[in-house]
């Protein structure tokens, strides 16, 4: 019996050891993964080649073995041509950027670094396409969103947004900031409002004996609060900030799109594009492909992209937020749309 105690206890210490050791190990494995994380990279992608590759591939598709040489001929004889001339036939840039923005406008950070490599390449003759896909969020995040396509209004750039499924609140916020919108006919466009809710918890704390405290320094440093007991002064303050910012938001949106009557448009309500464009909040129903399209002949169109390195965790945390998310606004519109 002592030999097994002696034994086990020896085991329990080398199995201690062995387990601080992993854990020092995860530890310095994760610090090494969120350095990591922090570092990202731009892609830069020429759609008009993959356009012209596509096209050609398409076009040889269709022909006959005897017409395909005649075609490959004519394309070598073409290619050497434009070498010839690659001085006199530089074609003016289209700088494209997909923003697909959550509640929090985290994406915002890609954003940052795609507007400012857009700016280091862009010249005055260049143009920029922004496909803004987003239900809203919070104010600080998509001010900031908005701020960043500024940028590019302020540098001289013709910037046009495009609305394919859904650019409401926040996101019609960033759009409006364009020279001209474009619209799929059914896409979501509007919601020029402000929102917030949150639970008490303050009855059944009370119910169940329990005390909060809260002491704050200013008076209205706390209007409402979750576990605290709110008052009508706190209610009354709570929607004066609330109307502060929607007054803030119809200005912004009324210097962007001088022509639309914003008290009649600034209700809260969202409409389908098409709808939207009666009232002034739409340019054009088009969709991105249909733009995009009829802009390779004219122009180069050019993809930019910021990707950010992302660790395990953060990418499972963020794929779970999304799904919630994705959910709660399927069954929104479920509830909504008629189909």
């Amino acid at each position: 019996m002592p030999y097994l105690y002696d034994y086990g206890l020896f085991a329990a210490k080398g199995f201690t050891l062995v387990l601080i050791i992993v854990i020092g190990l995860v530890s310095i494995i994760a610090a090494i993964s969120r350095q990591k994380a922090k570092k990202g990279a731009l892609e830069i992608t020429d759609l008009t080649e993959e356009y012209t590759q596509n096209k050609r591939h398409l076009t040889a598709s269709l022909l006959n073995k005897d017409q395909q040489k005649q075609y490959a001929k004519q394309l070598k004889k073409e290619a050497k041509e434009q070498k010839k001339h690659k001085n006199d036939n530089i074609k003016s840039r289209l700088f494209l950027i997909d923003f697909k923005g959550s509640m929090d406008a985290k994406e915002v950070s890609s954003l940052r670094e795609e507007v400012s490599a857009v700016l280091m390449m862009a010249n005055s003759d260049d143009e920029v396409l922004v496909r803004v896909e987003s239900g809203g969020g919070v104010v600080h995040g998509y001010g900031l969103a908005a701020s960043q396509l500024q940028r590019l209004r302020d540098r001289g750039l013709f910037l046009t947004v495009s609305i394919d499924k859904v650019a409401a609140s926040g996101g019609y916020m960033m759009a409006c900031v364009a020279q001209k919108i474009i619209a799929a006919p059914f896409a979501i466009v509007g919601s020029i409002g402000v929102v917030a809710q949150l639970p008490n918890f303050n009855r059944l704390l009370k119910k169940h004996d329990v005390d909060i405290e809260l002491h704050t320094a200013g008076e209205f440093k706390r209007t409402l609060t979750l576990f605290g007991e709110n008052d009508d002064k706190a209610r009354q303050k709570f929607k004066e900030e609330l109307e502060t910012v929607h007054q803030q938001f119809k200005q912004f949106v009324s210097e962007h799109r001088p022509r639309i009557d914003i008290d009649q448009i600034a209700t809260g309500e969202h409409w389908l594009a098409a709808e939207a464009k009666k009232r002034g909040l739409v340019d054009e129903l088009k969709t991105s492909d249909d733009f995009i399209l009829n802009q390779f002949e004219q122009k180069q169109v050019i993809k930019v992209t910021y990707r950010g390195k992302k660790g395990l965790s953060e990418r499972l945390s963020h794929a779970a937020s999304v799904a919630v998310e994705q959910g709660i606004f399927r069954v929104l519109e479920r509830i909504k749309t008629p189909f």
